[in-house]
């Protein structure tokens, strides 16, 4: 089963798709302050979605623009390195319209009584849904309802953002 493009990443997941070593990873950590990955027990690092962003970033300044660890330093200091603020907000925007689906999406399914355990790792929750965890309809149509004046503000930001430029 293929991971969410939300979910976050081990460093093995990561240095596998950036094509480069964990201890190149690590290193990065402690030349680049804006790479904080978040640590768990044992030092186990997970990497959100916008630090793997972030990562292939620096590895393309590094390994295909040709610039130098300074370099690539004074350009994210500079703000220069980072992607488009657009593109962030469609990032994030996006991001957000995804979990919003998400829990949508169980919420029907825990009123219609059709709820499967969310995808965990470590202990899973119990099957059996208690009676006072389903939601009524009235609290599922204002879920809906939350859900599509989301769409329509990011559809606005969307047309304010692209009127700016």
């Amino acid at each position: 089963m293929e991971k969410s493009a939300q979910a976050f990443r081990t460093i093995s997941e990561v240095a596998t798709e950036l094509d480069v070593p964990q201890h190149v990873l690590r290193f990065w950590e402690s030349k680049f302050s804006q790479v904080r990955p978040l640590k768990r027990g044992g030092g186990r690092r997970y990497y959100r979605p916008e630090d793997v962003d972030l990562l292939r970033r620096i590895r393309s300044l590094l390994y295909d623009d040709g610039y130098t660890i300074k370099g690539v330093q004074r350009l994210l200091k500079e703000g220069r390195g980072r992607l488009p603020q657009q593109q962030r907000l469609d990032i994030a925007a996006e991001s957000a319209l995804e979990s919003l689906r998400i829990v949508s999406a169980r919420a029907e399914a825990m009123a219609t009584g059709n709820a499967r355990p969310l995808p965990r790792t470590g202990p899973q929750p119990s099957t059996a849904t208690p009676r006072a965890a389903m939601l009524d309809l009235h609290k599922r149509r204002e879920i809906e309802t939350v859900l599509e004046d989301l769409e329509q503000a990011l559809s606005q930001l969307r047309t304010t953002l692209k009127a700016q430029n």
